[in-house]
């Protein structure tokens, strides 16, 4: 074994107030299980925050910090975790900190929306990144300019982007097969009874046919382009296309399986997608409209009457009161004022 597998490797994991708890156990538990299963410290971890108070996470529990954020002079690994509102973790203090250690050689990372951190600090520049799918169209109305993929984990040098949850799991075990080997990672794995090692292309969503219990490859086709055109939606005439069926057959098709017709379950998607925005991010009714294909914003207002009982703005509002406080995203400017559920 290297010098290189033998040297322990820090992890400094930067906790934003609202951080996903799910997140950041997937990463630090199987650091604790390869230290226990090859008797050796391959792994050492601090939590940290900026003032070196402890962090509540999204789930309400509380975290205590090792050391604040100025007091950490170096790690091989610094890790941004966020969640609900990872735009409280972009202060300048933060961002600087992050640039320096890059400089000083540190491998920067992100889990869950943390990538909206390292995106701030302008780290992502040029390398594709990934995050929780939820949070993926706020993040591409604030960085339009930057990659982001639908990836378990992006690694690309001595950066990385997780999308969370137990994605994190699977970062951190490719970590340790890199380092010490596959068969340690195996190990690791099945002590969490978890059987499977994902590779990072695996999907973060299920699959349509999974999601919705559909088995008609046909509809299930239509579906997936659907979703993939949110923007620029497909007629009609090209979702008949895509099923290989007659736009009488595909018809019976939706009502037969989701009780409803092809353009009405489009709408259904495009709307929801409507509601992620408005609930993620400051754009207006108008561009919210735009980006998931509507003509105008009074065309939206009305199919979201129609699927959720209000309009856009009083269902931005009513989520703005519920829970609001300080780093909230509702009534701020910040591009990254976002709120994945």
């Amino acid at each position: 074994m290297s010098a290189t597998a033998q040297k322990t490797r820090d992890f400094a994991f930067l906790l934003v107030p609202g951080f996903s708890m799910m997140a950041l156990f997937s990463a630090v538990e199987p650091l604790r299980v390869a230290n226990r299963l090859s008797g050796r410290t391959l792994y050492s971890w601090r939590f940290i925050t900026c003032s070196g108070e402890p962090a509540e996470a999204s789930n309400g529990m509380t975290v205590m910090a090792d050391v604040a954020l100025a007091d950490l002079a170096t790690s091989d690994t610094l890790v941004v975790v966020a969640g609900f509102d990872p735009e409280r973790g972009a202060t300048k203090t933060v961002l600087a900190a992050l640039r320096r250690h890059a400089r000083l050689g540190a491998t920067i990372g992100a889990l869950d929306t943390g990538t909206f951190v390292l995106a701030a600090a302008g780290l992502l520049d040029g390398r594709p990144a990934t995050m929780h799918w939820e949070a993926v169209p706020a993040f591409r109305q604030a960085f339009p300019r930057l990659d982001v993929t639908d990836e378990l984990f992006e690694v690309h040098g001595k950066l990385f982007t997780c999308a969370g949850g137990t994605a994190a799991l699977d970062l951190v075990l490719h970590f340790i097969a890199e380092a010490h080997g596959y068969g340690l990672a195996t190990s690791v794995s099945e002590q969490f009874i978890y059987e499977r090692i994902r590779d990072r292309r695996s999907h973060q969503r299920m699959q349509v046919a999974n999601r919705l219990g559909l088995a008609n490859p046909k509809l299930v086709r239509v579906i997936e382009a659907m979703e993939q055109n949110i923007e620029d939606p497909l007629e009609i005439s090209a979702l008949v296309a895509i099923s290989g069926v007659s736009d009488r057959q595909l018809e019976r098709l939706f009502r037969a399986h989701l009780n409803t017709t092809p353009i009405g379950y489009y709408n259904r998607i495009r709307v929801a997608r409507a509601r992620e925005l408005l609930q993620q991010t400051n754009l207006s009714v108008l561009d919210v409209a735009l980006s998931t294909g509507f003509t105008s914003a009074s065309c939206l207002a009305r199919a979201y009457r129609a699927q959720f009982g209000l309009s856009p703005r009083r269902d931005r509002q009513s989520v703005g009161r519920v829970g609001a406080g300080p780093g909230t995203a509702m009534g701020r400017s910040d591009p990254l004022a976002v709120r994945p559920s």
